[in-house]
């Protein structure tokens, strides 16, 4: 390998048989060994269906990596992001070598340290000290080595209490804190992280992506992270692989590929007419929306951090001879916990113009948010209520859905002072075409 790459993994693929254990049968095991002693590939690793949980099984093998090819390079921290049974954690346990591949190859420039589940080397009956010790050991050091670094762990870990208390009677999310810390602080250079850490409670996450955060600037050592959080991805990784039904779908800049992520299998031009849990007297009718960056031209479902939105409705009128100054419209955005983020009321009278009256029975709306999205990242809806005449005439809720993801927008690395704070109402500048 190259001086600068740290590991290389080359055709890596993992095959399993569906619904037993180990190969399945003595006959397989027997085809098996016969085509090894002549030399011949694994009769078995012509077949296998793709790993997609969703769908019924086509075979009796199950592919849960194919072909993976990648290298990371020295003092890299790596995100490694897919949905639920995508190979995620497959792939970190081939790595880690608590499973084999079934092909290809890995190459490791270096030790390698792994935190997969809670207590992942963790024996129970030892003490929280004598953990530290064993994992030590088991990663080459010295047992002073080891010494002179105990009480770093022991002190991020925040279990001094427990740390001469046999792990077995460790809470889980005190399990993840030894393990994590253990794992950090013996100096692998190689850090492979799972999900696990989404075990602890939030001050602690904070601290862990510091920590992974410094001991790849400082210490030039490699981190892989496996998250469904996508700000922690975010805020932690320079690089981002995506892995779906075992296969690599893409890997690129963090900020590229959360993006096609989070969009994967979003319609971005939602057609909102067929939707049925509505309110109103259906005088005005909502048809389709766009949410779009302000100075962009494609529709989205992902912003930055700070952006400002720009969104396109198109309404039905039941009759052309409504006039555009008895309609209001009122838009709310809500985050996960239905709290009210964002408030926009504005009367249509201020758009009235005579090429517009009571012409068209169809219309576009479109509103700009100038004050730009300084909210909390995450998932949030947009609920729209139109009027005509103070009379409710449409109403969806909870059916239009956006996400934003954390980015240093502000050039320093630091978020704005008001973030999280609610706006009740909000700056917007509206304009209306017709459709002929």
């Amino acid at each position: 390998m190259k001086d600068d790459i740290i590991l290389k993994i080359e055709n890596l693929s993992k095959q399993y048989r569906l619904g037993t254990v180990g190969t399945g049968t003595l006959g397989h095991d027997i085809n098996r060994a016969w085509a090894k002693m002549r030399g011949k590939e694994d009769p078995y690793q012509k077949i296998g269906a793709v790993n997609d949980r969703s769908t019924a099984a086509s075979s009796d093998y199950v592919w849960a990596l194919k072909d993976i090819n990648f290298e990371v390079k020295r003092g890299e921290i790596v995100g490694i992001i897919g949905k639920n049974g995508a190979g995620k954690s497959t792939l970190l346990k081939i790595l880690s070598r608590v499973t084999s591949p079934t092909t290809g190859s890995i190459k490791v420039g270096g030790r390698m340290a792994s935190l997969l589940e809670v207590g992942t080397g963790m024996h129970p009956e030892l003490t929280g000290r004598e953990n530290i010790y064993l994992n030590g050991a088991i990663l080459g050091m010295t047992k002073a080595e080891i010494a002179s670094k105990i009480d770093e762990i022991i002190e991020f870990s925040g279990c001094q209490m427990y740390i001469d208390t046999p792990v077995k009677r460790y809470s889980s999310g005190m399990g993840v804190r030894l393990g994590f810390a253990v794992a950090a602080f013996l100096e692998p250079d190689i850090l492979v992280v799972d999900e696990v850490l989404a075990v602890g409670d939030a001050e602690f996450q904070k601290k862990a992506i510091g920590k992974m955060q410094d001991i790849s600037s400082s210490g030039g050592r490699t981190v892989l992270f496996v998250s469904h959080n996508m700000d922690s991805v975010q805020s932690l990784c320079t690089r981002v692989i995506h892995i779906m039904n075992g296969c690599i779908v893409n890997s690129g800049s963090t900020k590229k590929i959360i993006s096609e992520y989070l969009n994967a299998g979003l319609t971005h031009h939602r057609v909102l007419e067929g939707i049925s849990e509505r309110k109103g007297n259906a005088q005005l009718l909502m048809k389709t929306i766009d949410l779009f960056a302000l100075d962009e031209s494609m529709p989205k479902t992902v912003f930055s951090l700070g952006e400002r939105l720009k969104l396109i409705l198109t309404v039905a009128k039941s009759s052309s001879n409504i006039p555009i100054e008895s309609i209001k419209i009122i838009l709310g955005i809500y985050n996960e916990n239905g709290e009210g983020i964002i408030r926009i009321d504005k009367n249509m009278s201020i758009l009235t113009k005579p090429d517009l009256n009571n012409h068209s029975d169809t219309l576009i709306f479109e509103c700009k948010i100038l004050d730009p999205l300084n909210i909390v990242p995450g998932n949030y809806s947009i609920n729209i209520a139109i009027f005509k005449n103070q009379q409710l005439a449409d109403y969806l809720s909870g059916k239009i859905l956006f996400s934003i993801i954390n980015e240093n927008y502000l050039g320093n690395g630091k978020l704005p002072e008001d973030l999280g704070l609610a706006k009740i109402v909000c700056r917007s500048k509206w304009s209306i075409q017709k459709i002929a």
